[in-house]
């Protein structure tokens, strides 16, 4: 077959989605003429589509030294952004256009690389101009809610996706994009019928399952939430991690005392391997007290301790699966472990305590649902969270491990302060920035409160006031480690309406 015959049916092959034919092809045609310009640039976007971008860099430059072409040039900027070189991209992009200014796909992919590089104003410039060479081109739509997005335009951004959506209807890249838009609006029945759109067509589809996840969350459905956390948990952590050089030293102790724990029972396994946490029968959550809600409602600020809070039935089943669940993958400085729900610490019981919670306790936690958890666990060779805020309406804060592992019954919980992070704050300096907050604190006067740790007591506190951990000292061994558990309900803007609302009723 002559050659301009094999690129000819190595390009349908490519169009029609066949790479493998396609690849066999141009292999042929560079094996007779290994700088051929078509077979290389064709090569290099194909190894691109393949997911090998390091490839298609390298064929991609080779026809570059045979013929300076701006769709060439236009690829290689692609490429170079995928591989993380988002300002070697530009440079490539904005060759190809200078040699040939009304390409639609270099438009659009410089408005994609400038949006990366955090210059949404000249993004959202240049897809519009990509858009106005092809007004159907549902890529740069896309594309344009991202940088809309990032203007805070977000009802544009919509619109935008919509369209998109509506050109390209299986487009799953779309229907993601539209998901986390209408999300930001807090539209979060649109957002998760978006996110399920994206999850049917592609079910491991990692970031979507956790959003899908997050969204439920707030919809009230935890349920179903906590069964998509653990899918996603069982595709990242199914195969185990093993420990490396950048392994922190108390991850480490930890890891091998939970192995030594865990080869006790019989398991001897290095992936996820998670114990119990099933739905019980029967309450997880014991009623509130008579005076719970009524303190709640008249206290400023707004901080109540509730002994006794899970039944003994939950609260042992809870224990053991903290204890026996590989679910602590999160190293923090400070000596502490987390286990967050992409982890695996998403179990039907959570979902169960985290629902009876706003039941039993209604006059507290109101319209709000669950919007995440996670749980820490402490070396006490060292300390734990430092002081910082949290980004939701209503803060749970409860502990599980036994009393005997406390060697200091008047410390160990929490330390809650008077004052609020302001509001014109973000969540970098509220949640990080301890010497901002430290000093903010001093300016304010405030005060603290301390909460001495107890087994099954739960504190629950307005989320917008600063807090930390009170100094530790819990007894050595694996069935000793502090495990604090923590609820998030709301959103921080949802509460600051409803704070704004009633400060004006008190006015």
């Amino acid at each position: 077959m002559e050659t301009h015959e094999l690129l000819r049916q190595a390009l349908d092959a490519q169009k029609r989605g066949d790479l493998f034919l396609a690849e066999r092809f141009y292999l042929e045609v560079l094996a007779r003429e290994p700088r051929d310009f078509n077979a290389n640039h064709l090569m290099g976007v194909l190894r691109f589509q393949q997911g090998r971008p390091a490839e298609a860099l390298r064929l991609l430059d080779t026809a570059l030294t045979v013929n300076l072409v701006p769709d060439a040039l236009a690829h290689r900027g692609l490429v170079l952004h995928a591989l993380g070189l988002s300002v070697e991209a530009l440079a490539s992009l904005d060759r190809a256009l200078a040699l040939k200014p009304d390409q639609a796909d270099a438009l659009n992919w410089r408005g994609m690389v400038l949006q990366a590089l955090g210059r949404p104003v000249e993004a959202l410039a240049s897809l519009e101009a990509a858009l106005a060479r092809n007004p159907g081109y549902a890529e740069a739509l896309s594309n344009q809610a991202m940088a809309l997005k990032a203007l805070d335009r977000v009802a544009e951004a919509v619109a935008s996706l919509k369209k998109a959506a509506a050109i390209e209807q299986g487009n799953l890249a779309i229907q993601f994009n539209l998901g986390l838009v209408l999300r930001e609006l807090g539209r979060c029945e649109e957002a998760a019928a978006a996110f399920r759109k994206v999850v049917a067509g592609a079910p491991d589809h990692v970031a979507a399952i956790n959003i899908l996840g997050l969204v439920l969350c707030e919809s009230g459905l935890a349920g179903e939430a906590m069964a998509l956390f653990r899918r996603q948990a069982e595709l990242v952590w199914a195969s185990g991690a093993a420990a490396d050089s950048g392994t922190p030293d108390h991850q480490r102790r930890h890891d091998q005392e939970q192995r030594e724990h865990l080869a006790a029972q019989g398991f001897h396994g290095e992936g996820l391997h998670i114990a119990g946490g099933e739905r019980l029968k029967g309450p997880a959550v014991n009623q509130a007290g008579s005076d719970t809600i009524a303190r709640w409602q008249s206290q400023q600020p707004q901080i109540v301790v509730i002994d006794n809070l899970l039944t003994e039935e939950a609260l042992a089943a809870l224990r053991r699966f903290c204890m026996d669940s590989t679910i602590w993958r999160k190293p923090y400085a400070n000596g502490y472990l987390g286990a967050v729900p992409e982890s695996g610490f998403a179990a039907p019981l959570l979902a169960q305590i985290a629902e009876e919670l706003r039941q039993t306790h209604e006059g507290i936690f109101g319209p709000h649902s669950l919007r995440y958890l996670w749980a820490f666990k402490c070396d006490p060779r060292q300390k734990g969270v430092n002081i910082h805020a949290d980004f939701a309406a209503v803060n749970v804060n409860f502990w599980i491990t036994p009393d005997e592992a406390n060697l200091d019954p008047m410390h160990g919980g929490l330390v809650i302060w008077d004052v609020a992070a302001p509001l014109d704050w973000d969540f970098s300096r509220y949640n990080n920035d301890e010497a901002a907050i430290r000093n903010f604190l001093a300016g304010k006067k405030a005060k603290s409160v301390t909460v001495p740790y107890r087994a099954n007591r739960a504190v629950i506190f307005d989320s917008d006031l600063f807090h930390e951990t009170d100094r530790i000292a819990f007894r050595d061994g694996y069935a000793n480690r502090r495990i604090n558990i923590t609820m998030l309900y709301g959103r921080r803007r949802a509460h600051e309406g409803l704070a704004a609302a009633t400060q004006a009723d008190r006015l």
